[in-house]
């Protein structure tokens, strides 16, 4: 259970600035359905193969939120948030069908004063694209001027990657995310393909009228897991391989020192189009992380052995509570994230949206959770104090939904959903965030 903050309790939240966002996130593959509707996407054929789901499920009907988006919009507008973050389904809109459907949820959210902040690429490749392929790039940015053909008179504010980290990492080095691949450091090419498809996707977007671009980056503060010189070797490794790798280019334009040599093509030419400017840069956040020498197997991301031949190992972080998905809760975590970001970019960092951040647990009277996005805002509110530009924060997520390799275990949702009956139930955290955004008087 997590450990209550008693020099907050009865307090209420500060204020922050006039016109930030307050909203929550979903991903199209985690909730639409409806996959006979669609092109299929790598996670489709990832899902198939026995073994690569916990549970043996996957998201063919998902929250079926593809026909019932209505109903969830209308949770979104009784939840009181003024900005929702989804994501487009790349397979999905290869149709005119598809395209119509992200027209209506448009049209849906702008009737309820609800501004939509798509996110481009969330994981659902479509199964003739590869990220190790350098075409992908191209045939991404191709993509972002169609969505932005069709989208770009009502939406203002878009993302175009969600955690290249985590789709480099998790699916092509490691395996257990799809497209399943364990190539260990070989799969960098993929990290560095899609940086390249954001700075294409910025230079279309642009082109195609829109002005607020960002991207949603994965980040957690690395600790050494103790001041010997080969762990903190370790974690400096660590960080840049997790933070570095996929700010630097954006930021400064380069990458770390060593890591360039790595990547395919003409990587000095290809910075040039990755450090296109943006107008914000988004943080999704959920704990930090523990890092020592090489040790052996261990265990990190959820449950996700890593393999010995790294040059590092991930340790537990003690002393602080954990979700039912054993990530550490450390709200202190945000604030030392965004200070140091800001204190390493300088002026290079553009003002900063927290993209995600949330926490799994089963319970419908979820106290839990409560706790643990009290405690976040709260230590968002201090990098504010700080200095650090911060312009909105969206929860993770909106319903419960499909979580992955996870399947359906894991309950990150304000809303609780039966997967047998596809009801919706909003939980205790609902009614504690509605309250919190009717105190900080939330507009669009």
């Amino acid at each position: 259970m997590i450990q209550r903050m008693a020099t907050d309790a009865g307090n209420p939240i500060p204020r922050f600035p006039a016109g930030f966002l307050w909203g929550v996130s979903t991903s199209a593959h985690q909730i639409e359905g409806a996959a006979d509707e669609r092109e299929p996407s790598v996670w489709d054929a990832f899902t198939a193969e026995p073994g690569r789901v916990k549970d043996g499920s996957t998201a063919v009907v998902a929250c079926d939120h593809y026909h019932r988006h209505r109903e969830d919009v209308a949770l979104l507008a009784g939840l009181g948030v003024n900005a929702y973050r989804f994501s487009v389904s790349w397979p999905r809109v290869r149709s005119e069908k598809g395209l119509d459907f992200y027209d209506r949820l448009v049209d849906d959210l702008c009737a309820a004063g609800i501004r939509p902040v798509p996110t481009l690429f969330h994981w659902d490749l479509p199964t003739d694209l590869d990220w190790l392929e350098r075409d992908t790039a191209a045939r991404f940015a191709e993509y972002a001027a169609l969505v932005a053909g069709r989208l770009g008179d009502r939406v203002t504010k878009w993302i175009t990657l969600n955690e290249p980290a985590e789709h480099t990492l998790l699916g092509h080095a490691l395996g257990v995310h799809a497209p399943g691949r364990q190539l260990l450091f070989d799969a960098l090419p993929a990290a560095h393909h899609q940086l390249l498809a954001h700075g294409l996707a910025v230079r279309a977007l642009r082109a195609s009228g829109v002005t607020d671009i960002g991207i949603a980056n994965s980040h957690g503060p690395t600790w050494a897991a103790s001041t010997e010189a080969a762990d903190a070797e370790a974690a400096e490794f660590y960080d840049v391989l997790l933070n570095r790798l996929f700010a630097d280019p954006l930021l400064l334009g380069r990458y770390p020192d060593g890591i360039g040599e790595l990547m395919p093509g003409d990587v000095a030419a290809d910075l040039k189009v990755i450090a296109e400017p943006v107008d914000w840069y988004g943080v999704n956040y959920y704990a930090p992380t523990r890092v020592g020498a090489p040790q052996g197997t261990d265990i990190t991301f959820g449950g996700v052995a890593m393999p010995a031949e790294l040059p590092f190992s991930v340790r537990e972080i003690t002393g602080h509570p954990v979700t039912d998905f054993g990530w550490p809760v450390v709200p202190e975590g945000l604030t030392e994230l965004l200070t140091t970001f800001h204190d390493r970019y300088g002026d290079r960092l553009p003002p900063v949206v927290i993209t995600e951040n949330g926490c799994s647990y089963p319970d419908v009277d979820d106290q839990d959770r409560i706790a643990y996005l009290d405690g976040h805002i709260r230590a968002l509110h201090r990098a504010l104090e700080a200095g650090v530009d911060v312009r909105g924060y969206f929860v993770w997520s909106l319903l419960d939904n499909f979580e992955w390799a996870e399947g359906y275990a894991r309950r990150f949702g304000l809303v609780h959903v039966d997967f047998e009956t596809l009801e919706r139930t909003p939980k205790s955290s609902y009614r504690w965030y509605r309250e919190v955004l009717r105190a900080q008087g939330t507009t669009v």
